[in-house]
């Protein structure tokens, strides 16, 4: 499997590197924490949306930069966010009773999928060094 076709298929299911790596035990974990993590964010009305400029008004350049990169964290949950939005569930920043803890908790699933797509990109670079070493 190519490069690009590997990291998408990984990024798309939520652990799936660990999948492709034949990690069964690390992929279902992974599965079930990005998963149960994005579908709480999502119960609790967490912004999933790129910010506005009506909701970065007021905010200093550091403040903005910061709401931005949790924006593409949540992104990174891979296939449960592209679910969200074709279902069409789409919150704004500031929307929701309970959307700090919903957004904390969506921007969670990003980054546990990214954190699980970096440790099997990882683990797919030393398998073939460890098996020629054998």
């Amino acid at each position: 499997m190519k490069t690009f076709e590997w990291a998408a298929a990984a990024w798309l299911v939520p652990g799936g590197g660990y999948l492709l790596a034949r990690r069964y035990r690390q992929f279902g974990a992974f599965l079930l924490l990005v998963s149960a993590a994005f579908a709480a964010g999502v119960a609790l009305g967490g912004g999933n949306l790129w910010p506005g400029p009506a909701e970065l008004q007021g905010m200093e350049g550091l403040s903005a930069l910061a709401a931005r990169a949790g924006t593409l964290a949540k992104m990174m949950a891979g296939g449960p966010y592209l679910l969200a939005r074709l279902c069409g569930y789409s919150q704004n920043l500031l929307e929701g009773g309970l959307h700090e803890y919903g957004t904390a908790l969506l921007t969670l699933a990003g980054l546990l999928n990214l954190l699980a797509l970096a440790d099997a990109w990882e683990l797919r670079r030393s398998a073939p060094a460890a098996g020629r070493r054998a």
